[in-house]
């Protein structure tokens, strides 16, 4: 782990170190991708069996066997504890309440002259979701996906997850009951994405893809997009804790490793105005790691990927973490709000001594999906957006073409676009 002060000599390289923690090689992954994408391309649904035998450890009998039955749903579903039930349902009330505000709308403004402009909002038609079920199954993941979907109003929900052994994850699919989602395959990795972009016998193509996972689901996520839309390409979780000497050491440490623990390539890196803290969590760190039954994974993420960073002041602090950009963005401070307006780049932010990041991953209600490696500097949180698109609306009176017809037609003639010039002067008095 990185322990170091932003007055120590070695800083500068230790700092870009941290700034390229998101750099994921595609180009070594790129070979393999490009190759089960044109498998998936030629040979659809033989090509996907073969890749779940290969990559999943089991194969399919046939082509029905590659889809999950609604009743498995809904038995995982009435199987469930009272209480993760209740909890189930809290989590997916709040996510809807809060993405419904997001939802854009339409609009028209007409002018005096008689024209009208304005802007069309529709739904995609279908959405593939994908889901990881790797090292760990994410029911919050289908959550996270499948509301704001529905919320835009898409017709048509595909869902695809590894089930590495032929075993589904019994919580996410009583999700998928809950969502009231009926279309889950049971997909994973490059061959999922592959699939849902030019589609199988089984599977159907779609017009958005959206959804974490490894580098070979980014890298085919990539590859694909043109043909379909995508969300992001989003590398590992990472969190970025911005804190000053009222901060609680422990729960300092522990919140760093509940990204640690995702993965040996997730990132964790605290910037505090206070050296004593700095101390006080690297010994937490250990504390809380003795205690985690993803020791292991956690440990590792922290010993390559951890940073401590003590910063002169808060101000210095803030520019820093700006420049990382999150995330995932905790102001562990007395004024968090005060704090609020300089901070630009991160993908969710939580305010106050409270707010851990794991109640965003799962009720806090705003979209756990997020850009990370720095892209939050360009890319913003999954959201209803995008599952929709906008169309613009343009409609000209005789009034209103008389009025500003010459000077289109004046700017088409200089770009020596004669049939763009006539098609306005043959409408002009």
């Amino acid at each position: 782990m990185i322990f170091t002060t932003t007055s120590s000599q070695n800083f500068s390289s230790e700092f870009e170190e941290l700034l390229g923690r998101g750099k994921m090689d595609m180009a070594h992954v790129s070979t393999i991708v490009g190759g089960i994408i044109d498998e998936i391309k030629k040979d659809k649904n033989t090509a996907l069996k073969s890749h779940i035998a290969k990559f999943d450890k089991w194969t399919p009998e046939d082509d029905a066997d590659l889809k999950i039955d609604v009743t498995l749903m809904k038995n995982a579903y009435d199987a469930l504890n009272k209480d993760l039930k209740a909890a189930l349902h809290l989590a997916y009330d709040r996510i809807k309440v809060y993405h419904q505000k997001q939802k854009p709308k339409s609009w028209f403004d007409t002018e005096e002259n008689g024209t009208i402009l304005g802007q069309k909002v529709t739904a995609v038609d279908s959405a593939g979701l994908y889901i990881p079920g790797g090292k760990a199954a994410y029911p919050s993941s289908l959550l996270m996906n499948v509301i704001p979907a529905q919320v835009a109003g898409v017709e048509k929900i595909v869902v695809c997850t590894p089930t590495p052994d032929n075993e589904p994850n019994e919580l996410l699919l009583a999700a998928c009951h809950l969502c009231n989602v009926s279309e889950v395959y049971k997909v994973g990795g490059a061959s999922a994405i592959a699939a849902m972009a030019y589609g199988t016998e089984t599977i159907p193509k779609v017009d958005v893809i959206t959804g974490p996972g490894n580098i070979f689901v980014a890298t085919a996520k990539k590859m694909v997009f043109g043909d379909v839309n995508i969300d992001m390409i989003a590398g590992p979780s990472e969190i970025g804790i911005l804190a000053d000497e009222s901060a609680n050491s422990s729960h300092m440490a522990i919140d760093m490793l509940s990204q640690a623990e995702h993965d040996e390539m997730a990132s964790s890196i605290l910037i505090t105005t206070s050296q004593k803290l700095a101390d006080e969590v690297k010994i937490e760190i250990e504390n809380w790691l003795l205690k985690l039954p993803r020791e292991e994974i956690a440990r590792k993420s922290i010993e390559e990927r951890g940073a401590i960073i003590v910063a002169q002041s808060m101000e210095e602090a803030i520019r820093l973490m700006n420049l990382i950009a999150p995330e995932h963005l905790e102001v562990a401070t007395n004024n968090p709000f005060e704090l609020l307006p300089f901070i630009k780049h991160a993908g969710a932010i939580f305010l106050g001594h409270n707010t851990p990041e794991a109640i965003g991953d799962y009720v806090a209600g705003p979209n756990h999906t997020l850009p990370t490696g720095g892209t939050a500097k360009f890319y913003s949180p999954l959201g209803v957006e995008n599952f929709m698109k906008k169309s613009s609306i343009i409609s000209f009176s005789s009034k209103a073409i008389n009025e500003i017809g010459e000077a289109c037609a004046m700017i088409a003639n200089t770009e020596g676009l004669t049939a763009h010039e006539q098609s306005v002067r043959v409408r002009l008095n």
